[in-house]
């Protein structure tokens, strides 16, 4: 067992997956805090829940007393990150860059607390330095440092050499700036550790050896695990896409409904990784008998979209979520709405096509399919016949409930 109270609680939580000499690690934490870093690529304007595992070992570290740095990546960004990538990312405009960057900071900001001047909890962008680098420095600075034999060895490098589009000279240059971004962090924060998901290994170990080399200090790696559902679904994604941290790309109402309908199996371990509440608290909610699990799915729901968007929020999409499902009701607020014209309703409209017109079916033939399988809804009740002609009389407080299945809800407005 780690003697240190962070190691000690990122393992009870299931953090850990690898790291570099951890028992070193774990006597230089018990010295004092220590300055630790995760990077985060704007690949988008918005990180999704899949980047909540790395938030969250940010906010324990900071917990405990410890230095966050949060480095966003607008230099590495130029490039993207190749790791166990089918093909290369596109390469994005700065205009493009700027605006994720400006995104990924708010939902970093939202989990951690970063105060603009303060030392405790600092959020960098790596394009400070590393576009003021010489191609001709980094070869002879850095890049004697590498070995091109050991670089292929990566998982995430031979991942992409076996696929028909291999890896680019540009990409295969996204390790070593990496690398030196632990380099500076170290030399400017004193920054001792390096974490982030295991498809970082690599990446992380090359970082931590470059240290050594250039600078002649120990510093440390540690990854947490890739998630996936007990089912083996990729966690974060849904029938719908990504779950978003950004409101504007995910509805608080469908964050918060995305954990209600966690699988039984993983509710203790959502609970340790995704919530703030003690470690037996989330053993203790896990262990609910029977349908009594579903009052721990919904604290969960509840925790996670506080820590995300806010208690208020939070508190909002619980009570549209009970009035929707558990009192029948047509909730006002909360659920994903689009605005139709009240003339349209005038001489009816074909179940099949108002899922079509919602975007709950991407066609009329495939929202005729969910109607015959019994998977659509018109204010919660069954829709038995795809000819069912939805009229004035449906309304209620001038909206109709779309429902496709357990999850997927859409409220239509009419005017």
């Amino acid at each position: 067992m780690h003697k240190s109270p962070f190691l000690q609680e990122a393992q009870e939580r299931g953090f850990i997956f690898q790291a570099t000499d951890i028992e070193t690690l774990d006597e230089i934490i018990l010295k004092g805090p220590i300055s630790a870093y995760i990077g985060f690529d704007p690949t988008a304007d918005s990180l999704h829940v899949g980047s909540l595992v790395q938030l969250m070992l940010l906010r324990l570290l900071q917990k405990h007393g410890h230095q966050v740095v949060a480095l966003i990546g607008g230099g590495t960004a130029q490039i993207g990150d190749p790791s166990f990538r089918e093909e290369a990312r596109s390469l994005m405009t700065q205009e493009t860059i700027d605006r994720n960057l400006e995104g990924i900071a708010q939902n970093i900001r939202q989990v951690v607390n970063i105060q603009e001047g303060g030392k405790d909890a600092i959020m960098v962008d790596n394009a400070e330095w590393l576009k003021k680098l010489s191609y001709i420095e980094l070869l002879r600075d850095v890049g004697v440092h590498f070995s091109v034999n050991r670089m292929l060895s990566f998982d995430s490098v031979k991942s992409r050499l076996d696929r028909d589009q291999g890896l680019s000279f540009l990409e295969f240059n996204y390790s070593i700036l990496q690398s030196y971004d632990f380099r500076e962090l170290n030399k400017r924060y004193g920054t001792v550790l390096q974490m982030g998901g295991s498809d970082q290994w690599g990446n992380i170990v090359s970082g931590v050896d470059l240290v050594r080399r250039m600078e002649g200090k120990q510093v440390f790696g540690l990854t947490a695990p890739l998630l996936t559902t007990s089912s083996g679904a990729k966690m974060g994604k849904t029938a719908k896409g990504a779950v978003w941290l950004n409101s504007e790309k995910c509805s608080v109402f469908d964050f918060w409904q995305f954990w209600r309908n966690t699988e039984d199996a993983d509710v203790g371990k959502f609970l340790k990784l995704f919530t703030d509440l003690p470690v037996a608290e989330c053993e203790r909610l896990a262990a609910l008998p029977g349908a009594e699990i579903n009052e721990a799915k919904k604290i969960l729901a509840t925790e996670v979209t506080t820590i995300c968007h806010s208690r208020e929020a939070a508190e909002q999409a619980q009570k549209a979520a009970q009035e929707t499902f558990e009192q029948g009701k047509v909730a006002q607020a909360g659920l994903p709405e689009i605005t139709l014209s009240k003339n349209e309703l005038a001489e009816g409209i074909p179940a099949f096509r108002i899922f079509a017109l919602s975007g709950l079916a991407t066609s009329n033939a495939e929202a005729r399919r969910l109607i015959r399988g019994g998977g659509a809804k018109v204010n919660d009740q069954k829709v038995e016949d795809e000819g069912q002609v939805i009229t004035v009389n449906d309304l209620q407080a001038n909206s109709i409930k779309l429902s496709s299945g357990r999850k997927n809800h859409m409220l239509i407005k009419f005017n």
